[in-house]
């Protein structure tokens, strides 16, 4: 059997280390042979490919990003971007393949399962905000990631008495925002799931202020005000309709400081969340994922994703995979105890 490992949308760590797993179990335990394809799903229109064996994938446990390359590419809107993938995928001799990515990503993988494509999901995105599944590769990091900035932040806030805003990636899910502010001691989390009343958020500032000189508030880029619209750069779409977000620490920086009359600062740390060598947590989720879909793909079972359910490796229908899983209640309310 040969199979084809894409990766598509944005990069995250752990990619490498869910490919590498994908690999050596493939080889070891069945004997497939493997196709990289580069750069997402351009690559299956491009037919552009080439040989992985064990020695490609020797070493990269370690790395960040994607040795596959990744493209926003989205077949399912374009003319004929069906029937290139399915052209494509003849083109490369591939017996089946492996889809690695988050929503839009998996989102063509399930249309391209109903057009008859043999294709297994892995999820990966550091928002953590897939449906089928507990966890998601890169989500560990990006949140030592952001609990890393935030305590940084902590220092030069204590020292200038200051207000100090760091914003996170996160468009329909505050999952980063949640649980890194929750675990870097955070005074104040905004997430898209909880539109803010911004005159509430300076109350609990200027309460805090009675007691400590300084606060740190972490926003999602698609948190926003009651009654408010989202903070986006330039109106741009990419292939999936998404605008590119970004800004709303600054907007925040502008009227807390007006509001309130302490100094505030603002920092956005955007790409460096994707970044870096991947956590251990991300390593072994990946892994575990990728052994897991090979063993799949050796029995034939495709038109699914691999999950993480109560500490299990469990499959799911692509379709109920590509849903927005969203931060609960539950999570919040431990968020607000530590407001203020």
């Amino acid at each position: 059997m040969k199979l084809g490992i894409l990766t598509g949308g944005g990069d995250c760590p752990g990619l490498n280390a869910a490919i590498r797993a994908v690999v050596r179990a493939g080889e070891k335990k069945y004997g497939m042979e493997f196709t990289g394809v580069r750069d997402g799903w351009r690559g299956m229109i491009d037919a552009d490919g080439f040989e992985i064996t064990h020695d490609t994938v020797s070493g990269i446990l370690v790395k960040g990003g994607t040795i596959l390359g990744s493209s926003r590419t989205n077949p399912l809107k374009m003319d004929d971007g069906i029937e290139k993938v399915i052209e494509g995928f003849n083109k490369l001799g591939l017996d089946a393949l492996i889809a690695i990515g988050g929503d839009d990503t998996l989102g063509v993988a399930a249309g391209m399962a109903k057009a008859g494509l043999k294709v297994i999901g892995i999820p990966k995105t550091i928002d953590n905000d897939l449906l089928g599944t507990e966890r998601t590769v890169g989500f560990s990091t990006a949140i030592s990631t952001v609990v890393g900035a935030i305590d940084r932040l902590h220092s030069t806030a204590e020292s200038h008495h200051r207000v100090m805003i760091l914003e996170v990636m996160g468009r329909h899910a505050g999952w980063i925002a949640t649980l890194g502010g929750i675990a870097g001691g955070a005074d104040v989390i905004l997430i898209p799931e909880k539109p803010f009343n911004l005159d509430e958020v300076c109350k609990l500032i200027k309460k805090r202020h009675e007691r400590k000189s300084f606060t740190i508030v972490v926003v999602a880029e698609g948190a926003v005000p009651e009654g408010g619209s989202i903070t986006t750069k330039d109106g741009r779409k990419d292939a999936f309709g998404h605008e590119t977000l970004g800004g709303v620490a600054n907007w925040l920086k502008k009227e807390i400081g007006e509001r309130t009359g302490f100094q505030t600062r603002s920092s956005i740390l955007g790409h460096i969340q994707r970044g870096g060598s991947p956590t251990p947590e991300d390593r072994l989720l990946a892994t575990r994922f990728g052994v897991m879909a090979a063993k799949l793909a050796s029995m034939n079972q495709f038109g699914i994703m691999v999950a993480l359910h109560n500490d299990r490796i469990v499959t799911i229908p692509l379709d109920d995979a590509v849903k927005d899983r969203v931060v609960g209640d539950e999570w919040y309310e431990i968020a607000e105890v530590f407001f203020g």
